[in-house]
C-alpha cells in the first residue's frame, strides 16, 4: 500500500497537471460564462456548458498520466499494479475533488443570484435535481470517466500501437452510428428521451459509474502488455 501511495506522489509530482491546469481552466471558463451573461440583455435565467471545459480536460490528463508518467516509473522498479492503482486512485481524488469544486460553485451562484446577472455554470437545475449528493456524483462521474477513456486510449496505444487503437475507435464510432441507425429507423427516440427523463442526472451517472468500472477492467487487462 505504501508503495501504492507513492506512485499517487508521483503523479503529483508536476502538480499542473492535476492541480493547477484544471483550476486555471475552470476559473477561465467561468469568468468567460460570466461576461457572456453580461451582454445578454434578459432577466431570464441562463445556462451555459463553459463548466464542462475542465472535466474534459481529464481526458488530457488520463493520456499524460500514462504515456509520460508510466516509462518514468518502470525507472524507479514500481511494478505494473502498484502504478496502475495508485494512478486510478490519483483519478478518484482528483475527480471527487473537481466535484467539491463544482458543489461550491452552485452554492456561490445560488447565494449571488447568478453573479449577479442571474447566470449559471454550475448550478444546472436538472443536474442538481437529485440534491447536493447527486450533484456531486454526476461531476465526479464526468471527470473519472473521461479520465478512464484517456488512460484506457494510450494503454492501447502503448499495448498494441496506432493501428489497433485506430481500429477500436472506427469499430466504436460504427457501434454508435449504427445504435443511433436503429433508434431512427425503429422510432425509438421517444422511448430514448423517456427513459433518460425517468432516469435523471443521478441514474444516468451511476450508469456512467459502471461503464467506467468497465473500461477500467480493459485497461487493466491491456496495462500488462504496454511498453514504456
Amino acid at each position: 500500500m505504501r508503495r501504492t501511495v507513492n506512485v499517487i506522489r508521483l503523479q503529483l509530482i508536476n502538480k499542473g497537471t492535476f492541480v493547477w491546469y484544471p483550476l486555471m481552466i475552470l476559473g477561465a471558463a467561468t469568468v468567460i460564462s460570466i461576461l457572456i451573461y453580461a451582454m445578454i440583455p434578459v432577466d431570464t435565467p441562463k445556462y451555459g456548458g463553459g463548466g464542462q471545459a475542465p472535466l474534459w480536460y481529464f481526458f488530457a490528463i488520463g493520456l499524460s498520466a500514462m504515456t509520460l508518467t508510466f516509462p518514468f516509473s518502470q525507472a524507479m522498479s514500481i511494478t505494473r499494479r502498484e502504478f496502475f492503482f495508485g494512478t486510478m486512485l490519483t483519478a478518484i481524488i482528483g475527480s471527487a475533488l473537481m466535484g467539491v469544486l463544482f458543489l461550491i460553485g452552485g452554492g456561490i451562484e445560488v447565494a449571488t443570484n447568478g453573479y449577479g446577472v442571474n447566470g449559471y455554470v454550475f448550478y444546472l437545475p436538472w443536474l442538481w435535481d437529485a440534491g447536493p449528493l447527486g450533484a456531486f456524483i454526476v461531476y465526479f462521474t464526468l471527470a473519472l470517466f473521461f479520465f478512464v477513456v484517456g488512460f484506457t486510449g494510450a494503454t492501447i496505444y502503448k499495448s498494441w500501437g496506432q493501428l489497433v487503437l485506430l481500429i477500436v475507435g472506427i469499430g466504436l464510432t460504427l457501434l454508435l452510428v449504427g445504435l443511433v441507425f436503429l433508434a431512427t429507423r425503429l422510432e425509438l427516440w421517444p422511448h430514448v428521451g423517456a427513459a433518460i427523463n425517468d432516469l435523471g442526472a443521478l441514474g444516468l451517472a451511476l450508469w456512467g459509474l459502471l461503464i467506467t468500472a468497465v473500461l477500467t477492467g480493459v485497461s487493466f487487462l491491456a496495462f500488462r502488455r504496454a511498453i514504456p
